[in-house]
């Protein structure tokens, strides 16, 4: 029997946050699992895409090019550059968190909580699809063109990490999907234990090295969370505005393309390249 939707939120809020606890009071425990993160991000992605079929996401976008393709720069090109200028002179400090959660691709679960909430998830699939693609070359771009952080970080080193991380697994889902295909179900059945699993290894391996800032800092642990509130309410608040014209099914795609991002992916990307603050608020999320 399958495990209810609510049962696995609540498990992973629990292993989320019992990961991160652990990995900043045994700081040494966490730094045996220093170089795990990037690899279970892969994992993660290449169960997650397991689920989407990319023939179903071809015929989807000529049914809604037009507004994909408008949704689609907003949400990687003009969306981050706002809310990072908003945060640059509200919250300095987490204008950079703010632009990497807006910048970044759709999540990947966004098409399972569009059903649940009945929205266009043909329109949902499709732009989770796009985003990731598109990606690996915009966010390090806005990064490099907003954040003006030439000297500290190479635009070269973020395009290889974000595409390896995205471009590996959907390569490997495409090669079983169409050579192996009696193994995509019993992935799936395990796909929920596995990405626990994968949650926890990526969170003591990031955090670890946090320890000292978060045990001094404690208070920056409560405005992370209040900024990540503040980023969820302004994304679904866009999303919905951005459909106002369509269908109630198209309101409720809009507030789900945009409200779930790709968290995951912020936490281990942030953590090569930038300090604790970025990857605190992505975990928050």
């Amino acid at each position: 029997m399958q495990t209810p939707f609510r049962l696995n939120d609540f498990l992973l809020v629990v292993v989320v946050i019992a990961s991160m606890i652990t990995a900043i009071v045994f700081p040494d425990f966490g730094s045996r699992f220093q170089v795990f993160p990037v690899y279970c991000l892969m994992i993660n992605f290449f169960l997650s895409y397991l689920s989407i079929d990319l023939a179903d996401v071809w015929k989807a976008l000529k049914d809604h090019i037009r507004e994909i393709t408008e949704f689609t720069v907003l949400k990687l090109a003009i969306l981050p550059v706002i809310i990072y200028y908003i945060f640059y002179f509200v919250a300095p400090d987490y204008a950079t968190a703010a632009l990497l959660l807006t910048g970044v691709s759709t999540g990947v679960v966004s098409p399972m909580i569009s059903n649940m909430v009945k929205g266009n998830s043909s329109l949902v699939l499709v732009v989770v699809v796009i985003t990731s693609v598109l990606a690996p070359f915009t966010l390090p771009a806005l990064i490099k063109i907003v954040v003006a952080r030439e000297t500290a970080i190479s635009f070269l080193a973020m395009f290889k990490m974000l595409a390896m991380v995205i471009f590996i697994p959907i390569i490997l889902v495409e090669i079983i999907r169409y050579m192996l295909p009696r193994l995509v179900a019993p992935i799936l059945k395990i796909q929920f234990p596995v990405s626990l699993l994968m949650f926890a290894l990526m969170n003591l391996g990031v955090f670890y090295r946090y320890a000292h800032f978060f045990k001094e800092e404690p208070s920056v642990i409560i405005m992370a969370t209040l900024v990540a509130f503040v980023l969820a309410a302004i994304y679904c608040a866009v999303g919905i505005f951005f459909f106002r014209k369509g269908p109630l099914h198209n309101h409720l795609a809009g507030a789900v393309m945009l409200g779930n991002v790709n968290n995951v992916l912020v936490i281990v990307f942030s953590s090569q390249f930038f300090g604790p603050v970025e990857p605190l608020v992505a975990a928050m999320y």
